[in-house]
């Protein structure tokens, strides 16, 4: 039987993985899916120095790691991946020195590849109302309960940004009707509150009165559940929203991600300013928000070259 790629390395390297691994699980209180991210690139480089005929970390230095960063770029892999990857491996830097694993750093010395940062695809806030009221149409034409579900759940990524993550996180009690805002707990466990409006107010209240059609007792309190009664998963959102934008000529098929995006621009061109909106979204750093107002300008520049007569 064939050994996976962790059994295939080295005792050492693979003690060391595994201790790491626990430092980002435990000291550090990483999400799964970051855990899974740094593991996987530490992982890759670990295979890389067993090629390089190291079996411990004597062989991680300066010269090894540009050439595994190299060889990822002769794999044709991203500029943001090798982004990605670079700071994977300075975060374990950092750690195998403070555990006593290495004396010196040798991932202090890289540099990051500039990430080209490229303009995410957005919804023009006409074909957002159409994807709602073609939604809110099928619910008029019998859709049942799931199809209730389906505005409501639209309607509250539209409104809010939250992630689907977060949207399929959402217990009962974190909703507030009163407020009109929703209690969310985003990456790195923050929490934050999100407000949502009428539209989303009234979705939100005509789900919860069918709710008990489709909800079984392991749905516990979530506020969505799927077509078998449990919490909603992640793909079954992605595939309501990628259902409803089809169904709207020239709208571009996005996902969840895709109406984040398309609720951040659309509160920017309506004059919100830039911090309320990194507050909205949860991001850490206002640079990531930033992307938006790129966003935003290259519509605008659009639009001037189009419609003005001397362009």
């Amino acid at each position: 039987m064939e050994t996976t790629p962790v059994e295939d390395l080295p005792p050492v390297l693979r003690r060391t993985l595994e201790d790491y691994v626990e430092h980002l699980t435990r000291d550090r209180d990483l999400s799964d899916h970051t855990v899974r991210a740094y593991r996987g690139d530490v992982l890759d480089l670990f295979l890389h120095l067993q090629r390089l005929g190291s079996t411990d970390l004597t062989g991680l230095t300066v010269r090894s790691l540009r050439s595994w960063l190299a060889n990822q770029q002769t794999r044709g892999r991203a500029r943001g991946t090798l982004q990605r990857r670079t700071a994977a491996v300075r975060v374990f830097g950092r750690w195998a020195v403070q555990a006593g694993r290495l004396d010196q750093d040798p991932a202090a010395a890289l540099r990051s590849p500039k990430r080209v940062r490229s303009l995410p695809p957005t919804l023009e806030s006409a074909d957002a109302a159409a994807m709602l009221a073609e939604a809110l149409q099928v619910v008029a034409e019998g859709g049942g309960p799931a199809a209730t579900r389906d505005v409501a759940i639209l309607e509250l990524l539209y409104a809010t940004g939250i992630r689907v993550s977060e949207l399929c996180g959402l217990d009962l009690g974190d909703v507030d009707d009163e407020r009109q805002t929703v209690r969310v707990l985003g990456k790195g466990n923050k929490e934050r509150t999100v407000p949502y409006g009428a539209p989303a107010a009234r979705a939100l209240t005509d789900w919860r009165a069918v709710r008990g059609a489709l909800a079984s007792p392991e749905a516990g309190a979530a506020v969505f559940v799927g077509d078998r009664g449990k919490r909603i998963d992640q793909r079954v959102v992605r595939r309501i929203v990628h259902r409803a934008l089809r169904v709207v000529d020239g709208a571009p098929d996005l996902g969840p991600h895709g109406l984040r995006h398309a609720m951040a621009t659309h509160l920017l061109e309506g004059g919100a300013d830039l911090r309320s909106v990194q507050e909205l979204l949860g991001h850490a750093s206002l640079a990531t928000t930033q992307i938006y107002t790129h966003v935003s300008d290259a519509r605008l520049r659009s639009a001037f070259q189009q419609a003005h007569p001397r362009a």
